[in-house]
């Protein structure tokens, strides 16, 4: 699959896959920033995409990223197709969840992307299921 992409910061590098198994490309910050305790602050990915039709873009954490301090605010990204101007540049909104300030260093690994195929459900309203209850949320570790 080939996926057009523009660089805001031409001197930091394209995402990429930092080994052969890995299953998500790496972005980059493009800027250096502070984030103080109890805070979200977006933080600029330095690309823009043009997915194929019918494809997305799953942004989440590194696995690291929690060592920092710091996590996705909103858990994980969305990155929809139509999403795909000229200034549409990815950003993370990450939240510093300790009681230390976090740096953030330019050209840092933060997030990763992996880009998936997107498709369309048709909704079927029913009155009941047919299928008995499984007891709630979490009761399969009971």
């Amino acid at each position: 699959m080939r996926v057009k992409i523009k660089l805001f910061d031409k001197s930091l590098p394209l995402p990429e896959y930092k080994s052969a198994g890995a299953a998500a490309l790496d972005l980059y910050a493009r800027e250096a920033l502070e984030i103080k305790p109890h805070t979200v602050v977006y933080v600029p990915l330095n690309v823009a995409l043009q997915l194929p039709k019918n494809h997305f873009v799953l942004l989440s954490a590194r696995s690291s990223l929690h060592k920092k301090g710091l996590m996705l605010a909103n858990g994980i990204g969305i990155g929809d197709y139509d999403y795909r101007g000229d200034g549409d540049e990815y950003m993370a909104a990450l939240y510093n969840f300790s009681d230390k300030p976090s740096q953030i260093a330019k050209g840092e690994r933060l997030v990763q992307m992996i880009v998936l195929e997107r498709q369309s459900v048709e909704l079927e309203l029913v009155k009941k299921f047919e299928d008995q209850d499984r007891g709630g949320f979490g009761s399969t570790g009971k």
